[in-house]
């Protein structure tokens, strides 16, 4: 609240603050602070927009919606709000302020995750942080410029996000998608052909040629370039491991039977999966770069 009060955001976006407002409650039900008006919907438009008399940030001390002490999950939905497309439309903007809100909750072991879209622009939902980090957020998209359309990506990521606790098996088949989709998009980058139906690791053997991630990784240094094979020799072991998981654990195959995955199992999907594609992805603009200089 001081975030935001120091830094006069209009919590309420473009939306007045009526309005805004009974999106999260029920304004009608709630009483009114001024004897002239029947609930809580009158006064704040009497103060807020005829009059302008309530200073900005009046609602965080309003004891009618008790910000400082409500609940967690209605606190965190007065957060999401702020950042929808209805009320905030300018996406880098509302990225903004879930990247801030995020430093101060994950403290507390809460985050704002994109959990859908709406036409194009992120919605996003407060949850707890069940993963090292959110999952919609893992990757940061918007930093590789060769990604020229990063929303398959976090289609997965929005997967990985709804179902990590409720359908483990689920984020599971996810975390593995999510490594293809990485794969041929650095596939397509390059111009190389696989073939439809291609598993994660015929699609990573595919990668690494075009990478080039072999003994001559890591220039001028034998040792580091062995360090680097075997870091290597672990990432495949870890995909292999990833498809192994997501086929015994997971919904692949017609399974006739409920999933044993729990989401401690999930997790371990979608961590190694993150840390396969973020090499995969800083590895590529890597090259690519080089390869104009």
């Amino acid at each position: 609240m001081d975030l935001l009060s120091a830094g006069e955001v209009a919590w309420a976006g473009r939306l007045e603050e009526p309005r805004f407002l009974e999106r999260i409650f029920g304004l009608s039900k709630m009483r009114s602070t001024d004897g002239r008006f029947r609930d809580a919907a009158g006064d704040i438009w009497q103060h807020r927009i005829n009059n302008y008399d309530w200073p900005a940030d009046w609602v965080f001390t309003d004891d009618r919606f008790q910000l400082l002490r409500c609940p967690d999950e209605l606190f965190g939905r007065f957060l999401a709000e702020m950042c929808h497309p209805v009320v905030r439309p300018d996406v880098d903007e509302a990225r903004g302020l879930v990247k801030g809100f995020n430093e101060l909750l994950a403290t507390d072991g809460w985050e704002l995750s994109e959990v859908a879209q709406l036409s194009g622009r992120p919605v996003f939902a407060a949850c707890r942080r069940e993963a090292y980090r959110g999952a919609a957020e893992s990757l940061q998209n918007d930093g590789y410029e060769r990604l020229k359309d990063p929303e398959a990506l976090r289609e997965h990521l929005r997967r990985i996000d709804r179902d990590l606790n409720s359908d483990p098996a689920g984020a599971i088949g996810s975390s593995k998608e999510l490594v293809e989709t990485v794969c041929k998009t650095i596939l397509d980058d390059y111009g190389v052909e696989y073939r439809q139906g291609a598993d994660a690791m015929d699609l990573y053997t595919l990668v690494q040629v075009e990478l080039r991630l072999n003994v001559e990784a890591v220039e001028d240094s034998k040792k580091g370039s062995e360090a680097s094979v075997k870091a290597l020799r672990a990432l495949i072991t870890t995909i292999q491991s990833l498809a192994e998981l997501r086929n015994e654990l997971g919904l692949g195959h017609g399974r006739t039977r409920p999933s044993p995955a729990l989401t401690r199992h999930a997790r371990l999907a979608f961590n190694s999966a993150v840390a396969i594609c973020e090499f995969l992805m800083d590895t590529w603009h890597d090259r690519r770069s080089r390869s104009r200089t």
